[in-house]
């Protein structure tokens, strides 16, 4: 295993605002880094050699595994969580995940076989289906490159990847690891993901045998057999063997996808839209992945603690209460038992590439400017003026720390978030009241509006939509639609006296708003449709759904904010069911477990995915499931307590309660690790965000 080496003279103590804590390794490009966060969360820090920094392919290479890396899904491989430059330097910060490399544990523990080898061949071919259907060839897979981490194998280091429609030439010797190589990339032909595939079957004989299969002796004798002669495959099994023989083919023509692969290996005979995702859970490791089959398994991982079922909702609110309670934590459970992960040694995700030829790409740069970061003592800073070589990637590792009106309330805020806090609610408990607070515009000051029912900011922050405590003269309920620079107020009346309309979302294009129509029967309100508003127009246009199987929770936008949805069924194991602008319903997907915060911000940014608590499963099991298919793309777990919707494509956030003395707002990955402290809030406080996207993130 690898060791955390201490820094040496020279090093800096700091990079980007991180605390530097130790070196865990060196290569050709830099030096890869362990470091700390404010918030104590450790991350990689990969940082260039000063004699590379001059040279512009060399800067290129080194931050095209940026680029690459924010298009791969990320089940398979690192999440990249910011760049910028250092003494003219660039640095990547990654995330850091705890495992082995293949490499490490076939060398220390022996070759893999049965069910451990199985696993690992579903695991890496179905991460490199997921780097090719992102449009990327890899062109340095190799067991060095495969970690092996508690949930599974990920492929890393992008170094010297590609786009498949990208051209680049090469000067020197070779691009790659000979011993893994395919021979055309060796001949300098034309690599796409047939390489890729010859590289994971060669990788694949030496995790069954920790032997490569064309030798690792001097690299000439290494490429002549690659080029001439056939494979020593060791002792793989018969199944295997026959996909690894068919990878090994010289000519790429001849070779299988990595798609036809997993189908080999899951024994399928024609391929399904759900093809990854049922690969991904068969190669889920059921022991700690680095151990060697003979050895025991272990303390079980987090999916082995029993975590209690989500609390029902709460009836809905009488008329005069805010209706966003389900945006508030959970009753703090101090005997819950915490999840607990066991861990070894710590390898960053960010590995050198180690390669020693020079690329000449055919684009001016693979980065785009962003932010610059400086530092202060204790927390790091975060500005909005461009840094050159620095790119806005993944989860941002600090935010400034800003303390909120209401109370000990921390906001912890980096400006290229993908989202912001626009406005929250607090409870007053002597007074039996929710107090309103809004930003005046997307970064703001928060201002406090106790006149509100609610009160919800555009995705622009231009706009804000409130709601008053009272019908009008005539007895509508309305809303008011501020102009924050003019100050410029518009009155849109929406039902009459005795219903009521309540703010639930804006449009993410910031067009419409929608509000729920609902009406008190005995102790409950019934929610009988919708009221879509035209901010342009200033008209309002409600909608009955005749649906009476949807009548106990709020309606959201659908994915595309086109139409709306709701849910049906039983409490502890709902349907989605999808209603176009008419209110017809177009679509349900029965069975899909319970949403956490209700229907609202349960779509990711693309309006792609949608996230909910697994049926059968707790608070800390999440489900994402496809939007148009109703199909499970993946499940995992964490220390969430209530998800409260998707940071971007490949997060959530969500309340983790349980952790720490007070209750935070948290950024996970889809491996349940919790990454980013966003909002940090006494536990005795009651207390209910709402967050908007930030528009440049998804312009």
């Amino acid at each position: 295993m690898a060791s955390i080496a201490p820094l040496r003279p020279g090093d800096p103590p700091q990079l980007g605002g991180l605390e530097l804590a130790g070196r865990l390794g060196e290569g050709g490009q830099g030096v890869v880094y362990l470091a700390h966060d404010p918030s104590g969360a450790r991350v990689a820090v990969k940082w260039m050699r000063s004699d590379l920094a001059g040279d512009q392919v060399s800067v290129e290479r080194f931050l095209r595994e940026v680029e690459v890396a924010q298009q791969v899904a990320p089940f398979c491989t690192a999440a990249v969580l910011g760049t910028g430059v250092e003494q003219h330097r660039p640095y990547i910060v990654s995330e850091f995940i705890e495992g082995p490399s293949l490499h490490q544990v076939v060398t220390e523990q022996g070759p893999r076989s049965g069910s451990v080898l199985h696993r690992l061949a579903i695991g890496t071919a179905t991460a490199l289906a997921a780097i090719h259907q992102a449009g990327i060839v890899h062109r340095d897979f190799k067991p060095a490159n495969v970690i092996i981490g508690a949930d599974g194998p990920r492929v890393i280091d992008f170094g010297i990847a590609r786009a498949l429609n990208a051209t680049s030439t090469i000067s020197g010797t070779v691009v790659g690891t000979p011993a893994y190589m395919a021979p055309e990339q060796i001949m300098g032909h034309t690599v796409g993901p047939a390489a890729d595939l010859f590289s994971w079957a060669s990788s694949m004989v030496f995790a069954a045998s920790a032997r490569a299969p064309f030798g690792s002796d001097t690299m000439p004798a290494v490429i002549n057999r690659v080029l001439n002669q056939h494979p020593d495959l060791g002792m793989l099994d018969d199944q295997l063997r026959d996909v690894v023989t068919a990878c090994l083919a010289k000519d790429p023509a001849q070779r299988p996808t990595a798609e036809q692969v997993i189908m080999r290996l899951l024994q399928r005979p024609s391929p399904n839209a759900g093809i990854l995702a049922e690969a991904a859970a068969q190669a889920a490791p059921q022991a700690p992945f680095g151990a060697h089959p003979a050895q025991p398994s272990g303390p079980p991982g987090p999916h082995a603690s029993t975590i209690p079922p989500p609390y029902p909702p709460e009836p809905w609110p009488r008329h005069g209460q805010i209706t966003h309670h389900q945006y508030a934590p959970e009753q703090r459970r101090r005997n819950r038992t915490p999840l607990i992960v066991g861990v070894t040694v710590g390898l960053a995700l960010l590995m050198l590439a180690g390669v020693v030829v020079t690329i000449q790409v055919n684009q001016a740069s693979v980065a785009e400017p962003s932010r610059t970061r400086a530092s202060e003592p204790s927390r790091t800073t975060a500005t909005r003026g461009p840094s050159p070589g620095a790119t806005r990637a993944g989860v941002p590792p600090t935010g400034t720390r800003t303390r909120l009106p209401g109370g000990e309330i921390y906001l912890y805020e980096h400006p290229d978030d993908a989202v912001f806090l626009t406005s929250y609610e607090i409870e007053d408990e002597k007074k039996d009241d929710w107090i309103d607070y809004a930003r005046t515009s997307l970064h703001g000051s928060f201002t406090k509006y106790a006149a509100n029912w609610e009160s919800m900011v555009s995705p622009d922050g231009r706009y804000l939509a409130h709601r008053g405590r009272s019908y009008s003269s005539d007895d509508y309920d309305f809303i008011v639609i501020t102009d924050q620079d003019s100050g410029k107020r518009t009155t849109i009346k929406t039902v009459k006296d005795p219903l009521i309309s309540t703010i639930r979302a804006w449009s993410k294009d910031g067009g419409r708003i929608l509000l729920n129509i609902e009406k008190k029967s005995g102790d409950d309100w019934l929610h009988l449709g919708y009221t879509i508003i035209d901010v342009a127009t200033e008209k309002a246009t409600t909608i009955d759904v005749a649906d009476t199987s949807i009548r106990e929770t709020a309606f959201g936008f659908d994915g595309a904010d086109e139409g709306t949805v709701n849910v049906y069924g039983d409490e502890k194991n709902q349907g989605l069911r999808f209603f176009d602008a008419a209110g017809k319903a177009t679509r349900s997907f029965p069975g899909i477990g319970t949403m956490s915060a209700g229907t609202q911000d349960i779509f990711s940014p693309s309006g792609g995915a949608f996230v909910t608590n697994c049926p059968n499963g707790g608070d800390g099991d999440h489900c994402i499931w496809d939007s148009e298919s109703g199909e499970r793309l993946r499940k995992f777990s964490s220390d969430c307590d209530k998800v409260l919707g998707f940071y971007d494509e490949k997060h959530l956030y969500c309340w983790e309660q349980d952790n720490d003395d007070n209750d935070q707002v948290q950024v996970i990955d889809f491996s349940g690790k919790l990454l980013r402290k966003l909002l940090e809030v006494p536990d005795d406080l009651n207390f209910s965000p709402a967050f908007t996207i930030n528009p440049d993130r998804v312009s």
